[in-house]
């Protein structure tokens, strides 16, 4: 496996603010691979300052997600490590702490603007067509009178002070030097009046105390991103690696998802959130393997990966900075290749909650050769109850209108299920090779075509017009159960006939 130089510690930073979303989960992934590829560390970090967006379950969410992805974290809130806490909302003094000394460097500043103030300014700017942004009104004030209104208890935030001159110049991985005129930048709010801090502030911390060496994350955050290096700038700190991965389009490639847009990919059976995935009958190892190809790519031939091979292939320099639409059908693409992957016990296993959500009373004995009568022909999960409940019916729902037709009558229909009943009841165990020739005989001594029989074989034993092989559903079923289902057809047929 090939092996970076130095342990790379890499932080997942979500906001409790919803449910985790494809988007999160493809940066929690690149985070996953990079730590696992160097040896490193992989940290779960919550970043919980805005509670007003706060979403009751979401962060049980977030965790349940990552872990059925596999992506288990190796420090976080619930298993400590060397810099707890790992919850920002815990984390309240440590940046009042580096906001003094900001202030202390000349390089931030408190602010005594109410909302109000702030609001009417806003509305003016915007009617002179420019930029809405801090006037700056108390940047030059004087430092004794500032200590002295933060004293006397003056509500107040804390902005950065950026530079008004010249420019600055970022460096993203995946797209070289960005540079940005000063005059350009907004003297951004550091900690709002109630005492938190925002992310400009919190996450560089939290960044540099927990030594990530590589901050990964979506491309939401380049406006925003000079501003960053600044911070990093005025305290004297040297700055991870960053890397500011591409966006991800609707599946059209028309802009961005909207709330809207993802209720409307979720009412199509496509999964938006990760919660979803599982619900919706796809392996995590097929939402890995899909989600690390929506930015990255090996080469130009390979696109089937399991985890081991993530690890190994996966690179920053590969990374695709362009947006990518996202393609539902190559994530059911993606899966099938994955489930016909999986060894067979593993498959029965996974497949089992699908059929006892939708009650089926799972027979364990026949399981593993029901998943191989099916796996080949599995694209989602979800599909095997369709496809293979009847396995596990005490009694099939026969509809005697597919039985029925102009070439078989009800009368026609109970004797062939008779008579194939006395057939398999002369052999020792229902095979292709001990049946389907005597079955082929017996289709012509009753002047009808094979299929038409056969037809009426799988509709009496799976109530399905179609269904794995027949042969492999009577070998699975048994000879005593194909008889049963033989003979409750023939019962209901010979009922229809004589009602008619």
């Amino acid at each position: 496996m090939k092996k970076s130089q130095n342990p790379a510690r890499v932080r997942f930073a979500p906001s409790p603010t919803g449910y985790l979303h494809i988007g999160g989960a493809r940066t929690a992934l690149y985070d996953y691979l990079l730590a696992r590829q160097t040896d490193g560390s992989f940290i779960l970090r919550i970043e919980d300052t805005d509670q007003k967006r706060y979403v009751e379950d979401s962060e049980k969410d977030l965790k349940r997600s990552l872990r059925w992805l596999g992506l288990e974290w190796d420090e976080g809130p619930d298993k400590g490590g060397p810099h707890a806490p790992y919850r920002q909302s815990k984390r309240k003094a440590i940046y009042q702490q580096h906001a003094r000394t900001l202030i202390e460097k000349g390089h931030a500043y408190p602010c005594f603007c109410s909302p109000e103030r702030l609001d009417k300014i806003r509305k003016e700017q915007i009617a002179q067509d420019e930029n809405p942004h801090y006037d700056q009104k108390c940047r030059n004030l004087d430092p004794e009178e500032s200590v002295q209104r933060v004293e006397n208890g003056e509500p107040h935030v804390i902005r950065f002070k950026s530079p008004n001159q010249g420019s600055t110049t970022a460096r993203d991985s995946l797209r070289g030097e960005i540079t940005v005129k000063n005059e350009t930048l907004d003297d951004i709010i550091l900690i709002k009046t109630n005492g938190l801090a925002v992310y400009h502030l919190a996450a560089m911390v939290d960044d540099h105390l927990m030594d990530i060496t590589h901050v990964i994350r979506g491309a939401e955050w380049l406006p925003t991103f000079p501003i960053h290096t600044l911070i990093y700038d005025a305290f004297g700190w040297q700055e991870p690696e960053w890397v500011h991965l591409s966006l991800l389009l609707k599946p059209d490639g028309k802009g961005k998802l909207s709330k809207r847009d993802m209720e409307e990919a979720r009412q199509k059976g496509q999964p938006i959130f990760v919660k979803d995935m599982e619900d919706f009958g796809y392996l995590p190892e097929t939402v890995n393997n899909w989600l690390a190809l929506m930015g990255w790519s090996y080469d130009d031939k390979m696109e089937f990966f399991p985890m081991n091979e993530l690890i190994e292939k996966f690179s920053l320099e590969k990374l695709n900075p362009s947006p990518a639409a996202i393609n539902f059908s190559k994530l059911d693409h993606f899966n099938g290749i994955h489930i016909r992957e999986l060894e067979v016990d593993d498959f029965a296993h996974r497949i089992k909650p699908y059929f006892e959500k939708e009650g089926y009373e799972v027979d364990e004995e026949i399981l593993t050769d029901v998943a191989a009568a099916i796996q080949t022909r599995t694209g989602k999960l979800t599909e095997v109850t369709d496809m293979a409940g009847f396995f596990f019916e005490e009694e099939v729902n026969l509809v005697p209108e597919r039985i029925i037709s102009g070439a078989l009558s009800a009368s026609q229909a109970a004797n062939a299920a008779r008579r194939m009943a006395n057939l398999f009841n002369e052999v020792p165990v229902i095979t292709r090779d001990t049946v389907e020739k005597p079955l082929r005989e017996l289709a012509d001594e009753l002047d009808l075509k094979a299929g038409h029989l056969f037809g009426l074989l799988r509709e009496t034993l799976t109530g399905q017009k179609v269904s794995p092989p027949l042969f492999d559903i009577m070998s699975i079923l048994g000879k005593k159960e194909v008889l049963d289902r033989l003979d409750h057809a023939a019962e209901t047929l010979e009922g229809i006939s004589k009602s008619r």
